[in-house]
This record gives structure tokens, sequence and C-alpha cells, in this order.
């Protein structure tokens, strides 16, 4: 497995590109990305939990519901959400994308991010396109990934090189997501390219099974947004033996999503709204994997601890403190924590009691911009990680005219 450059392009038979075709104000930013594979490939999707979801949404999911797809179409700025007419909107979005970049309007995903409630023109989408699908290109991928960003503040990619049989393969992607980031599914737009040649099938478990321990395990705010999918197409380019079963080919499929996605997971959390810092907590010593991941998120959705890791402030009773509310059944009695960083590593509770340390290692330990928070339940060997960021004044900042 070895991390390459190329993001969404990265797999071979992919292009991708972004405009800015007047959604959004500001004439710097691109507001309208496309991926495009050069022949149908296998697809699948996950989708957000909250009940309001974007008119995109329903019509990905009918599109997807063959198990084929070809190209995206994002635009951003305006989330096409809560809107009189949004599902005709999405369509024909979809239509006239198909159209321009010459594919099947039915293989085509379509996603929106931006603010709620505000109708989608289509009259600029329509305008930019022809742009948009005539600078489709092999390299394009970091100018989609900047297409699809509101609030972040970093492009988001990552992909990997693997063998399968004796075949050369790719898996990539972007993503975006900044605010309204929250565990269970999806809370964030991620477009995965492959070249492996896999079921449509497979593809759905291998993403099903691999967001539970990655998109599932971060949070930025506590929001689900109402948007936000996870989209995987995989085109068969490679020339490997298809996958159509869980053999020893779909483990290593596995093992490169996943290198993807926690990749993807991390700075996603890491460029959290007004975030100066990358929390990661991981739990060992559980009896069970719910447990873990229910210590986990519990500890990195915590507000007061979020706050803590922004001031450099070990206040670790704010880590139990979570633990004891996150519905986990847990010995406290048990419980070790420990915060580490590239500036070391400082041991402040055991056995659910603290200890003597170095306020001021800590705080030297808690001051880098990526910080561990380490739990040692004592009580089994199940583990889990989740990915969060520090609350700063910045947050509200951000989020207190964010639609104006």
């Amino acid at each position: 497995m070895k991390l390459i450059d190329g993001g969404v392009c990265a797999a071979k038979g992919f292009t991708a590109n972004a405009v800015h075709c007047g959604i959004r104000k500001n004439k710097t930013k691109k507001d309208l990305a496309a991926v495009k594979s050069e022949v149908p490939g296998s697809a699948a999707a996950v989708y957000t939990t909250n009940l309001v979801k974007g008119a995109t949404l329903a019509v990905t999911k009918k599109h997807l519901s063959n198990g084929t797809a070809q190209a995206v179409i994002c635009n951003s700025g305006i989330a096409n959400t809560c809107n009189k007419g949004g599902i005709e909107t999405a369509e024909e979005m979809s239509r006239i994308a198909a159209e321009a970049l010459h594919v099947d309007e039915n293989d085509v995903i379509v996603a929106s991010t931006g603010v709620i409630g505000q109708p989608l023109d289509l009259t600029p989408i329509k305008n930019g396109l022809p742009e948009l699908a005539s600078g489709m290109n092999e390299n394009g991928n970091a100018c989609a990934a900047e297409g699809i960003m509101t609030t972040d503040t970093v492009k988001k990619e990552a992909a990997v090189e693997f063998t399968l049989g004796n075949k050369v393969c790719c898996l990539g992607g972007m993503a975006k997501g900044s605010g309204m980031i929250h565990p269970n599914m999806a809370t964030m737009l991620v477009f995965l390219t492959s070249d492996v040649a896999i079921s449509a099938e497979m593809l759905q478990k291998a993403l099903s099974g691999d967001i539970k321990n990655t998109f599932n395990m971060v949070s930025v705010d506590g929001d689900t947004s109402t948007n936000d999918m996870v989209t995987v197409i995989s085109n068969g380019m490679a020339g490997n033996d298809p996958i159509t079963e869980e053999n020893e080919d779909f483990k290593v499929f596995m093992a490169a999503l996943n290198t993807v996605t926690v990749r993807l997971c991390r700075m996603i959390a890491g460029d959290g709204e007004g975030a100066t810092k990358l929390i990661e907590c991981v739990t060992t010593g559980a009896a069970d994997d719910g447990t873990a991941k229910k210590v986990a998120k519990s500890v990195i959705c915590s507000s007061l601890l979020k706050a803590a890791m922004f001031g450099a402030d070990a206040n670790w009773g704010r880590v139990l403190c979570a633990i004891g509310y996150s519905g986990a059944q847990v010995d406290v009695d048990k419980i070790d924590v420990s915060f580490r960083s590239k500036a070391g590593r400082i041991p402040v509770c055991e056995q659910g009691v603290g200890i003597d340390f170095s306020e001021e290692k800590a705080k030297e330990i808690l001051s880098e911009n990526e910080i561990e928070i380490l739990v040692n339940l004592n009580s089994g060997d199940f583990s889990a990680t989740a990915w969060g960021c520090d609350l700063t004044y910045e947050y509200v900042k951000i989020n207190g005219d964010y639609r104006t």
C-alpha cells in the first residue's frame, strides 16, 4: 500500500475539473465541480441520518439504485434543501450535467452544499457547464477538491496504490467538511474513485463496513448536516479479476479504502470550523466494540473537553465526565488517561484517580496542533479511534454570520 498523489484522478480513467459559475458571490471561489469516469462503473453510497435531507440525496439514491454511475456533479454555496421543487431542480441539474459530460443522466451522482433554505438557480450552472466540461482533465483533482469547499480552509485529498494479483490498482478521493460534522453518516461530502473491478454489491459492503470505523467516528460540532453523503465509483479499468465475494482481494481493497478514508477523516476533523488542533481519542481495553466506540466518540464530542484542548489545559476530569455520560457500561475505577503529542506523553489519571503530573509539561504537550487522548478501560481487548477538534472563539464567529 503506497500513498500517492492524484486524489479523485489517481485511478485510471478519471478526470475532474471545477469553475466559478456564479453561485457564490466571491468570484475567486470555485463553486461547480465535476468528476467523470471514462466508462460506467460500479457505484455505492451512504447518506446522512438527518431526517431533513437535501433534494440531491433523493436523486442520487434513485440514480444509484442499479449500482452504476459514471460522473459526479457538485455545486457549493447553496444546499438545495427545504426548497419547493428541489427534487426537480436536482434532476434537471443532473440532466444538464450529463448532457455536457456526455454520460447517461441516470449515471450521475448529484450533490449540493452550502446554505439551507435558499433556492438553487440553475442558470449559473447551465452557463458554467461548457467551461467545466471542456476543462475536464486527469490532473483536475485539486481543482475539483477546491470547488466543493464551503467554510473549509484546505483542500482534502488522498490516494493509494496497491496490487490485486499482478495488476496495479488505485483508489483515491476528495472530501469537504468543516462544520455541521457529527458521527453517524455521512455529515460531509466525500467522493471516492477507483479503477478496481468489483461488483456493486461488494462495493456497497466495503463502504458500509468502512464508515463504521471512519466517517462515523468524526465530530466537529455535534450537528449532523442535511446534504451529506459518501459515494464511490469503481470503473474496473485496472483489469484485475473482478471482486465478487469476500476473498483476499476484497481484504486488500478494504485496506486501501480504509487508508484513504482515515486520512480524509483526519483532514476533516483538523479543519473543523475555527479549529486550531486535531484531537484523536484512542480507546483501548474495552469489553466490546460498541463500548470502545461510544467512549471515543463521547470524549471528542465534549464541548468542555474541546474548550480545554483549545486552552492547552490538561483538565482530564472532563475526559472521565464524557465517558460517564456516554452510555457505555464501564468500570470507572479501572480507567487510565494520558495525553500525547509530538512533544511527548503524560499520564494524568490511573485507575479512575488523578495522579501527580507536571502542568508545565502537560501544557507543552497540549500546545501542539495534533493531540491524542489515550483512554485505557482495562476491561477487554477492543479498541476504537475517533477524531475531533478544539472549540475556539472563531467557531462562533464563523457561524454567527454564516448566512449573511
